[in-house]
């Protein structure tokens, strides 16, 4: 059973990683030009947001460093779209389709890093006990999540939400580990929410990854093969279907959008 103390001390630690990370970037000038961007309204917002959660959420090295390993990886490989990439191709079919034609985008780059990064994190998550199917599952499901979350990162404050709601079940079952992403996303909900900062692939791809890793850990084969086709199901149903046209559609979706945002 894990101790109050600590929680607090994983929650302390990711909310310093965080703070600290995201006020020591700001103050450097050449590093806000490079990380500033459009909002979905054409509104300048920052990404420095997103390493300030890579740092936060390698705090879950307190407890598992498996996991500080998949925020730092999948996070790398989404800095690198974030800095590198271009709007030639999007989405996952997109850039799954110039891999075909033997175009490497930053995209594919990122879809092959974090896949990879996903793969080592389930082999040394079941070291010792591998299974031949939950461990190829806990892979998409890692990998699967991180792509999700950057799906949701399209409003202020949408994918920290979804984050908290994944997580939130966690703190019954990991309160350790369900801290470490609760504390990062509170740090910068305030800039985020007021559309100010975004977390952008650099943020969303660790913040999923991380919280598909969590939820593998403890989670048997059948558990995992569902989640992880849950997670599939809806990446698919993203290159169909808006999410931001159903969530504006259904009342209640729509508020909880709507619901602590400034713009």
């Amino acid at each position: 059973m894990a101790s109050t103390a600590t929680c607090v001390r994983s929650a302390v630690f990711s909310a310093a990683l965080t703070g600290g990370t995201r006020s020591l970037l700001h103050r450097l000038p050449a590093v806000r030009e490079r990380l500033s961007r459009k909002n979905f309204r054409g509104d300048d917002v920052t990404l420095i947001e997103g390493p300030a959660i890579i740092a936060g959420l390698s705090g879950a090295a307190m407890v598992d460093p498996v996991l500080a390993l998949v925020a730092v990886g999948s996070g790398a490989f989404g800095l690198v779209d974030d800095v590198a990439g271009s709007a030639d191709r999007r989405g996952l079919k997109g850039h799954v389709a110039g891999l075909l034609h033997g175009e490497v985008t930053t995209g594919a780059l990122k879809i092959l890093g974090i896949g990879g990064t996903a793969v080592l994190a389930a082999l040394l998550m079941d070291r010792g006990r591998l299974r031949p199917i939950g461990t190829p599952a806990a892979a998409v499901l890692i990998a699967g999540s991180a792509n999700l979350m950057n799906l949701f990162d399209l409003r202020p404050g949408r994918a920290l939400k979804v984050a908290l709601l994944a997580d939130l079940p966690l703190l019954f079952i990991d309160p350790e580990l369900a801290v470490v992403p609760i504390t990062s996303g509170a740090v910068v909900a305030r800039h985020d929410l007021a559309g100010h900062s975004m977390m952008g692939d650099t943020g969303s791809n660790p913040l999923g990854a991380v919280l598909g890793a969590a939820w593998a850990r403890h989670l048997g084969t059948r558990g995992r093969l569902v989640a992880a086709a849950g997670v599939v199901a809806l990446m698919l149903s993203s290159e169909k279907v808006s999410f931001s046209r159903v969530i504006d559609a259904h009342p209640v979706l729509h508020a909880i959008d709507q619901w602590g945002r400034s713009t």
